[in-house]
């Protein structure tokens, strides 16, 4: 969990990853002293040099901490913290969490990629993320804003995903988990680097989990609502296909996910305890991608590539003018489909500079909403619609002296919706000694609106909005970073942000709900975070985050935001063997109370996890064993505009049983 010292970076497109962490000697681990990030300014630096507050999570902390989601990845970095209401998971960065947003204030990438879509803007996260956690080889968080070089989304954080090449794989592997509420998983992975340059890696996965058998709902306890127990309605099965080819400066990826999640809660005024209440994601995307160094010219990347996104919603809802009580299903879809491009050019000017230059465009022909009822036939919604965006960036790394560097950059987004819109940031780095950084950040951000927001509407439920205009925010922050030895890492910031023009959803005299610019708002606060690597082995960290976030036209705290956010990993050896045998990763989280919509308090509660993780006991064998909700905390997250519940509670102690077997090749 975060960045532990433990491993050097991978380009985005391209660069070979480091070996595995245990193929590495004590003395090669605690040799390692800083690490290198990509995602920060797009091109590798080290994270002292990085113009934002940055965590790395690696393959070998997926595999030792137990993590199953992107989500619970996020769960465990500074400044996160991760809600879910049974459909879909949700992060909220520095005190700044929307109900009924659907992650579009972060932007996600994978290799380069960009992963939030044309409709809602979704950063997926949960079992919907259409890549398997276990093909994932490095994640970098970037807090702040990147607009600068990203555009819109990167508003808050950037998660930057980096998938295994064919190289690390060297041959097949099948794994299989099976774990509690009658769930069970599969992948078959082959990989392999061949002769003249040729990577390859393929993978399948699979996974189907019935999930809860019966659920308590006290918002629905009465005799007609099956005393509020939701029988079988919370199934959870996805399967996923990853192809990543590379041959020598050429690359192709090509990515697809469909995943099916039963909704236990009812939502949208929907008939409660009904197992057709689902929901529907599907994506994909073909991407192919050209990285090359001209030796004392320049570095060039650039790909192309191709989405698509479907959502689609099946609500059941009773008929009030039928005398059997008569079911109707209304069908919400939605559909986008996009292709694009990006060049990027980088190069050293005068020993003093890095100039990077590059331009994106992107044209989302396809961008389709509908509702109806199904039987009897009625169109609410029937819109389609298309849109365009172009943008040109520049940034340029200049050191003014050997222990200051000033890091400056800014980009131009063109949207055929609502025009233009200029983004800055700029990063005064300071390091007096190589282990220490000072570093003083301000940039600005914004998030167009999405179609989603802007053209949705029901006769009975939403209105559109098309005069929506961008979010913006304005980040100011000092952090400090140090490196004692081998050993120790200390890092600590203040950030404040100010964000205007804040889309939400606010209810019309009708009845009617419409997203709308609203209030200005001031999120504050400050993170503080440990980190101590032992000879034996022992690793740990400890983060605090307290943060503070107002609406500053009514002046009260927004709503889900806990004050203080702790998180503490802790990875422990239990066999004392080079390379460890057999490893304990607890990893604890205490999230402090927070208003709900309704204005009550969702308790405060502790959570923790308990992983025990293996790959060498037995030959070729990989085992884990994961208890998550060790304590067995009763717990739950404030729900949205959506649901009749205030709070949704989550689930108790769970256990998985996880094994992976590797065959020919060489062993790890």
């Amino acid at each position: 969990m975060g960045p532990l010292l433990l491993t050097l970076a991978t380009s985005a497109f391209g660069q070979t990853p480091p070996k595995d962490l245990a193929e590495a000697s004590l003395e090669d681990l605690m040799s390692i002293k800083i690490e290198t990030v990509y995602g920060a300014s797009k091109h590798l630096q080290k994270v002292t040099q990085a113009p934002a507050s940055v965590t790395i999570v690696t393959a070998d902390e997926v595999r030792r901490y137990g993590y199953r989601t992107l989500g619970d990845v996020l769960r465990s970095v500074p400044g996160f913290y991760v809600t879910y209401d049974r459909n879909y998971a949700y992060a909220a960065v520095r005190g700044v969490g929307r109900t009924g947003d659907y992650n579009s204030r972060i932007l996600l990438l994978v290799d380069g990629h960009r992963m939030n879509d044309d409709i809602y803007e979704t950063a997926s996260l949960g079992t919907e993320f259409p890549i398997d956690i276990d093909l994932v080889e490095r994640i970098e968080i970037i807090r702040g804003p990147s607009s600068s070089i990203y555009g819109s989304s990167a508003f808050f954080a950037v998660v930057n995903i980096i998938t295994k090449r064919g190289s690390l794989a060297q041959g097949l592997q099948v794994a299989a988990a099976a774990a509690g509420y009658n769930t069970g998983y599969t992948r078959v992975t082959y990989g392999g680097k061949f002769g003249r340059g040729w990577e390859v890696l393929l993978s399948g996965s699979f996974y189907d989990s019935h999930g809860q058998k019966r659920l308590y709902f006290k918002e629905f306890d009465t005799p007609e609502t099956n005393h509020g127990i939701a029988q079988d309605c919370d199934h959870d099965k996805f399967v996923q296909a990853f192809a990543n080819l590379s041959y020598r400066d050429l690359s192709l990826r090509a990515v697809y996910g469909l995943r099916d999640k039963g909704v236990p809660t009812a939502s949208y005024d929907t008939v409660f305890n009904n197992s057709r209440l689902q929901t529907t994601d599907a994506a994909g995307y073909v991407d192919v991608g050209y990285a090359h160094k001209f030796p004392k010219q320049f570095d060039l990347i650039a790909h192309a590539y191709f989405d698509n996104y479907t959502y689609s919603g099946t609500y059941p809802y009773n008929n009030p003018s039928a005398a059997d009580s008569q079911v109707n299903l209304n069908k919400d879809y939605g559909n986008g489909a996009w292709w694009g491009e990006e060049v990027k050019l980088s190069k050293p000017l005068f020993s003093k500079h890095r100039l990077t230059l590059g331009n994106e465009y992107r044209d989302n022909f396809r961008e389709t909403q509908e509702n109806f009822d199904a039987d009897p036939y009625h169109v609410y919604l029937n819109d389609h619609r298309g849109s365009e965006v172009w943008a040109l960036y520049a940034q340029d790394e200049y050191s003014i002296r050997k222990n200051l560097l000033l890091n400056a950059g800014v980009r131009y987004d063109h949207y055929s919706t609502f025009g233009g819109t200029a983004n800055p940031r700029a990063g005064l780095i300071y390091s007096p000694r190589q282990e220490t950084a000072l570093k003083f950040l301000y940039g600005t951000a914004f998030r167009a609106p999405n179609a989603f927001e802007t053209f949705y509407q029901s006769g009975d439920s939403m209105a559109p909005n098309p005069d929506l205009q961008p979010e913006t925010i304005r980040t100011a922050e000092f952090v400090v970073e140090q490196y004692l030895g081998d050993h120790y890492r200390l890092s600590g910031s203040i950030f404040q942000n100010r964000i205007g023009h804040l889309i939400d959803q606010v209810t019309l005299p009708s009845g009617l709900l419409q997203f709308q610019n609203v209030n200005s708002v001031r999120a504050e606060g400050t993170e503080l975070i440990l980190e101590r690597k032992w000879a034996s082995g022992l690793d740990a960290q400890a983060s605090y985050t307290y943060q503070r976030s107002v609406d500053q036209h009514t002046n009260r705290v927004l709503n889900n935001v806990p004050a203080h956010l702790v998180n503490v990993n802790l990875l422990v050896p239990l066999i004392p063997k080079r390379p460890t045998a057999l490893t304990a990763g607890l990893d604890f989280h205490y999230i402090s109370s927070r208003r709900t919509l309704a204005g009550n308090t969702a308790p405060g509660f502790v959570f923790t996890n308990l992983t025990l993780f293996s790959e060498r006991l037995f030959k070729r064998f990989e085992l884990s064993g994961s208890i998550y909700n060790l304590l067995d905390s009763r717990y739950g997250y404030p729900g949205g505009g959506e649901h009749l519940e205030d709070v949704i509670y989550q689930d108790g102690r769970n256990v998985r049983l996880k094994l992976a077997y590797t065959f020919g090749g060489h062993e790890k």
